[in-house]
Order: structure tokens, then C-alpha cells, then sequence
């Protein structure tokens, strides 16, 4: 017998993985194309998977990007953009990828997307939410935190008024990034593959077993808050005069508190943080995040329930 706090979902029948979205992160690429030659080990019963290479111009390259950041034009003025010759690159590959995948926000989307990435920081095996009201995602997201138990795995939550992603994998009902660090640009770590490997095997099981008819109760699960992106300091002329302070550096998801060192100048002058409550920064020190001007991310230590789901059609 069903529980009235259980709330029957669309089985998910079409996965894809995304590589490449920045083409010097280079996890996801070596993944996808060794699934593009062998498969075998993300197919599911009554699922198709596709990994697919989103970026392949900036994969070649072994650049984050050509024109401009894949990662943030699937919004609607990008992909309503007329195709005209001087168009960005990846403004014209977002709207390719909408057409294979989406379109955005359409019953005709893709059920799931994962988007692989790496980052320099210390964040270990991320998992990011775009939508805290997605009972499907939350519920995968507890499924694959107790499956690599004891191994850390936070969860980033993007969502915020006024801070707007537009991320490649937004065009599926449900968009899951997996963010894992650190690594350097245009590097292979084995045991950061490895942790991306085992977090796509735990999500795509998640998958098989809810399709299957599984009911899954209600879950909390603590996830980190996105609240404002911080800056270096810098002088008249925009340039940087101060680095992340050692004590802060490697330290992502770790508590930062009024006070804390952050930044460290040339001449060796600290400079604290200064806050109210207790925050919990991350993409601390990210090579990607220099241009846009982001020394790291502040977070809060929040907690979210979704409510208990089972396949409509089980």
C-alpha cells in the first residue's frame, strides 16, 4: 500500500552523461568516450543512456571554451538567438544541444542529464542541485551520499534570486551536476576518476530501481546553500593584490567564521572575514573562477526533505 506522503514520478527512461562542457576538464571527456566505445557498464534495463561530448571544438583545444562559457547560455535570449554568422560558438552549440536533448522546459526533454566537471578546489565529490523542490533529485542525491558512505559527498544547492546559472544540463526535468576535485586543468587523476565513475554507477542504479517500482520514503538530506560569491581584493585598476590566505586554502565545505584569515597581500598583511554567522565557502582558489572575478563561494548549512516518491507506471 502506497503512503499518502509519497508522490508517484514519471519513470525516467532517457539518461544522458554529458563530458566536455569545458574542454580542459578532463574527467568527463575520458569517461564519455570510453562509454561511447563500451557502454556496458551504464546501461540499465529499460533505460537509454547516451553519454555524449557537449563541447567537442573546446575538447580538442583542451580550453575551457571557445567563444564564451557553454555552462551559462541556456537561457532563453541564447537559445531563442537567431543563427547569424557571428554568433558565439557556444551560444550555436547550446542551441544544437536543445534540439538533441530538450527543448528546455518541454514534456520532449530528456528525463535526466548528468554534466560532468572538474575543478582545481578541494571539493571532493560534489553533487549539484539546481531545484530544491526536485523530489526526484533530492531522493537520488541521498541514494548515492549513503552508497559512498563513509566517503564524503556534499551537495551544493545553486539555487538563489539572483544569481542565475543557465547551465547546460538545465534543458532536463532533471539536471544533476557532479563537480570533482581537485584537479588541474587538462590533468587525469585517477582517483578522481574513480570518484566520478562510482557517483554515475550509484545515480544510474538509483534510476533502475525506482523505474523498477521501488518506493522510496520520505529523506533529509544537508546540503550547502549558495549565498554570494566573494572577490579578491583589488586595486584602481582591477588587478589583484592579495591571494587566498593559507588557512583557508583546501579548506571548501570547512567552516569559516567571523574573523578567519582569507586573503593574504604581497606584503604579508591578513585580511579576516568579516560576517555575522558561520558560512561554508567552496570553489575556493578555482582557476576558472579568475575571470570571473571569484576568489570563492560563500554557503550555508541548510537542510532539505523530499517527500517520498514511487514510479507512476510501477
Amino acid at each position: 500500500m502506497t503512503s499518502c506522503y509519497v508522490v508517484h514520478e514519471a519513470p525516467v527512461r532517457r539518461v544522458a552523461i554529458f563530458g566536455g562542457t569545458h574542454g580542459n576538464e578532463l574527467s568527463g571527456i575520458f569517461l564519455v568516450k570510453h562509454w561511447q566505445e563500451n557502454g556496458a557498464e551504464i546501461q540499465r534495463t529499460g533505460l537509454e543512456v547516451r553519454p555524449f561530448i557537449t563541447n567537442p571544438r573546446a575538447v580538442k583545444k583542451c580550453t575551457r571554451y571557445i567563444d564564451c562559457d557553454l555552462n551559462r547560455v541556456f537561457d532563453p535570449d541564447n537559445l531563442g538567438r537567431h543563427m547569424i554568422e557571428d554568433i558565439p560558438y557556444e551560444v550555436r552549440r547550446a542551441q544544437e544541444i536543445n534540439h538533441i536533448f530538450g527543448p528546455k522546459d518541454s514534456d520532449d526533454a530528456y528525463d535526466l542529464i548528468f554534466d560532468l566537471h572538474n575543478t582545481t578546489s578541494n571539493m571532493g565529490g560534489t553533487l549539484i542541485l539546481e531545484n530544491s523542490r526536485n523530489n526526484f533529485t533530492i531522493q537520488m542525491f541521498h541514494y548515492i551520499k549513503n552508497a559512498l558512505a563513509p566517503e564524503c559527498c556534499p551537495v551544493f544547492l545553486i539555487e538563489h534570486p539572483n544569481l542565475k546559472y543557465a547551465t547546460t544540463r538545465s534543458i532536463a526535468k532533471h539536471p544533476v551536476g557532479v563537480e570533482v576535485g581537485p584537479q588541474p586543468q587538462g590533468v587525469l587523476r585517477a582517483d578522481i576518476l574513480d570518484k566520478m565513475r562510482k557517483i554515475i554507477k550509484h545515480g544510474l542504479d538509483f534510476v533502475h530501481i525506482f523505474n523498477e517500482g521501488k518506493e522510496f520514503p520520505p529523506c533529509t538530506i544537508e546540503i550547502y546553500k549558495i549565498m554570494e560569491k566573494v572577490d579578491y581584493p583589488r586595486n584602481k585598476h582591477g588587478e589583484i593584490t592579495a591571494v587566498i590566505h593559507p588557512s583557508l586554502q583546501d579548506q571548501d565545505w570547512q567552516p569559516l567564521n567571523n574573523g578567519d584569515p582569507i586573503f593574504l597581500t604581497i606584503d604579508g598583511e591578513t585580511i579576516n572575514y568579516e560576517g555575522d554567522s558561520t558560512v561554508y565557502p567552496t570553489f575556493v582558489n578555482e582557476a576558472a573562477y579568475y575571470e570571473k572575478k571569484q576568489a570563492f563561494v560563500k554557503t550555508v548549512k541548510v537542510k532539505l526533505t523530499a517527500k517520498g516518491i514511487r514510479s507512476s507506471l510501477s
